[in-house]
């Protein structure tokens, strides 16, 4: 009598860490859609750095787990790359041992959104969630130096929000991205700036970093700056015709063609950027709030009628 062993095979939509450059690594969460991030981590034995958290207290637990099972210490910094709670909500758990640093307007985003992700999504189990801002901040870029690796993080102006950060390795040729990237995701604009992002891809490429972690999605190489060009000219281009006609939004999404970026996740969000877009042709300024319930209630409304869903 024998017996039958059935391996089982690795779950794809895990959190997983990939090895970027000595000492450096990306933690990926699948398949990157709403609230499943990208983080990063690099130090030696002695100290580590931190790009961002996660979305809820159980997944920074996995990315502490991730951290120590490669020998490295807690971290003593967490680098922001802005102040959306699904890189932000697991700052607390990284807590005393770690300094939160990010641009000036990430922190006071932070405080002003509170549990912002618990409102939109209140079924979803985020844990003991504090709300931890940047205790040190900066104005246009910043350098630090840890466990023998230069950090240069900058400040692309306003794009995805108002204060984002660029985490840049340039020994290494590794750029973490933050939301300026989504790959394989649709872009998300309405609390930045249509102008401000194409203006950031710039930036990026000024970098000439090789290896890009994005905020969501896989990790890929600048061809990604090429692709989220495109989509952005695309929703810029869809905004000067819908408006023209005197459409809607809403009405314009429905009508669209996406062509190459109907496949990307989170198609719906056309709808809020063509939002950001419209204020820009209107001559409002960059990042000028725009009404939450009538984006999300637009997303919905593509969505099928369903409110976008939290995968976290």
């Amino acid at each position: 009598m024998s017996a039958t062993t059935t391996a089982t095979a690795p779950d794809a939509r895990a959190p997983h860490v990939v090895a970027l450059a000595p000492s450096v690594h990306a933690f990926l969460q699948p398949d990157g859609g709403w609230c499943l991030n990208n983080a990063g981590f690099l130090g030696d034995a002695r100290e580590s750095l931190l790009v961002d958290t996660a979305a809820t207290e159980r997944r920074a637990r996995l990315l502490r787990e991730a951290v120590l099972a490669k020998g490295l210490p807690l971290p003593g910094t967490i680098v922001s790359t802005h102040h959306h709670g699904d890189h932000t909500y697991g700052n607390g758990v990284f807590l005393p041992e770690a300094r939160i640093v990010g641009h000036e307007n990430c922190r006071s985003e932070q405080l002003a959104a509170g549990h912002q992700l618990h409102l939109l999504w209140p079924r979803t189990d985020f844990g003991a969630i504090d709300i931890v801002a940047p205790s040190v901040t900066y104005r246009e870029r910043l350098t630090l130096y840890v466990g023998g690796i230069e950090v240069r993080v900058l400040h692309p102006g306003p794009a995805h929000t108002t204060g984002d950060s660029i985490v840049h390795l340039p020994e290494q040729g590794v750029v973490f991205t933050g939301d300026l990237v989504f790959q394989g995701g649709t872009p998300f604009l309405p609390m930045g700036s249509l102008a401000g992002s194409l203006r950031a891809l710039d930036v990026l490429r000024s970098l000439d970093a090789p290896t890009v972690v994005p905020g969501h999605g896989r990790v890929t190489d600048p061809s990604a700056y090429d692709a989220t060009e495109r989509y952005l000219l695309r929703v810029r281009e869809l905004a000067a015709e819908g408006h023209a006609r005197g459409a809607t939004p809403l009405e314009t999404a429905r009508r669209a063609d996406l062509g190459e970026f109907a496949a990307w996740r989170e198609s719906e969000r056309l709808v809020a950027n063509l939002h950001r877009a419209y204020a820009e042709l209107a001559g409002l300024p960059e990042a000028s709030p725009l009404d939450p319930v009538a984006v999300f209630g637009d997303m919905a409304a593509m969505n099928g009628g369903v409110p976008v869903a939290c995968h976290a």
